[in-house]
């Protein structure tokens, strides 16, 4: 309800706003005062009456004191120059009162000399409420389009840097899967046909289907075993992998290429040469809405600076900075760093 009127209030014309405001402030006090001895129309040609100064002094506050001081935190020349400009409307008010309300109202009255600087006082005091509200609208209507022009101004920033991070991920492992591509060519291998087609389904879902906030589950899966499957074609009997998926997929969404970043790290560093035995166990499984996600891979004893700089390279920050944007506290991640083996366990809530 309150957004409704918000945007209602936004679409309105602002000669609109003002006109609906003056006719409100001036029915109010008409109804108001009125109602004392039932003369409503004679409380009506008062507010017009007096409404001259009291539009003098509420427009000069909101688009020149406002601006020039109190939104400059300029506050004690703000409160001096409305203390100032509403004694000159309680001035025009009393000389209102005194040559115009008095000779067709109270002719008989006597309201002594003119020059009387208590009524002018007394005069500022019926200027000063309207000033006071109108202040207090324009104020928190800037307010508000602060508070707006900021939460656009992050979610735009939340945006570009999502999409920074993953046009990051992209070229990162098209790289990688290139090399192994090149590493295959170079020894003629049969397979190399079978590995240039599921390198074109791996484009293909890169290019034309990941490119959104969120990607259906059961593809993000079938992208990470067509890469196990690269992988495995490269390696051969010298790696064992092994990959299972347990629980309902279908229907469940992800953020694109969130999972194969942790696979490809396991990967490049658990399948170095130094390592006799290099193994690669990869779950995943879905309870409900919680994914769970465990890679473990052998890892050399003598671990190269390349191989240490990758586990902590561009592949594995971006999607923890990707977790921390997309998920906040709807994620887990663990990381066991062993001399063994290379252990990390995600969990995160799935949307559907």
């Amino acid at each position: 309800m309150q957004e409704k009127l918000v945007t209602y209030y936004r679409r309105t014309p602002r000669v609109g706003k003002h006109i609906l405001f003056w006719l409100a402030f001036i029915s109010f006090f008409a109804v108001l005062w009125g109602s004392f001895n039932d003369d409503y129309f004679h409380q009506f040609e008062l507010q017009l009456l007096y409404l001259p100064e009291k539009l003098l002094a509420t427009y000069i506050t909101l688009y020149i004191l406002l601006p020039s001081f109190l939104l400059k935190e300029k506050y004690i020349l703000f409160f001096f120059w409305v203390a100032i400009v509403l004694l000159i409307a309680g001035l025009i008010h009393w000389l209102t009162a005194y040559y115009i309300e008095r000779p067709i109202y109270y002719r008989y009255d006597d309201w002594g000399s003119v020059w009387h600087p208590a009524k002018v006082l007394k005069s500022a005091t019926h200027i000063y409420p309207v000033v006071v509200l109108a202040t207090m609208i324009k104020f928190f209507e800037h307010w508000y389009r602060n508070q707006q022009a900021t939460q656009n101004l992050a979610k735009e920033k939340l945006e570009a840097e999502l999409k920074f991070l993953r046009a990051q991920v992209h070229p990162h492992f098209l790289f990688n899967t290139l090399n192994n591509l090149y590493a295959l060519a170079l020894k003629k291998a049969d397979n190399t046909p079978e590995v240039v087609l599921k390198l074109s389904d791996l484009l293909n879902y890169m290019l034309y289907e990941c490119n959104t906030d969120q990607a259906p589950l059961d593809k993000e899966i079938k992208l990470v075993e067509n890469y196990v499957a690269l992988e495995k074609l490269r390696y051969g009997d010298r790696l064992d992998v092994s990959m299972r998926v347990k629980g309902d997929i279908s229907g469940k969404v992800i953020a694109p290429m969130l999972v194969l970043p942790f696979v490809e790290n396991s990967f490049k560093h658990g399948t170095s040469s130094e390592t006799e035995k290099a193994w690669i166990s990869i779950d995943l499984t879905v309870k409900g809405n919680l994914l769970t996600l465990k890679v473990d891979n052998s890892k050399s004893n003598h671990e190269t600076d390349d191989e240490k700089q990758y586990r902590e390279g561009i592949g594995l920050k971006n999607v923890k900075r990707r977790l921390e944007l997309l998920y906040g506290g709807s994620y887990e991640l663990k990381i066991l760093d062993t001399d063994e083996s290379y252990l990390v366990v995600l969990k995160l809530e799935l949307n559907e």
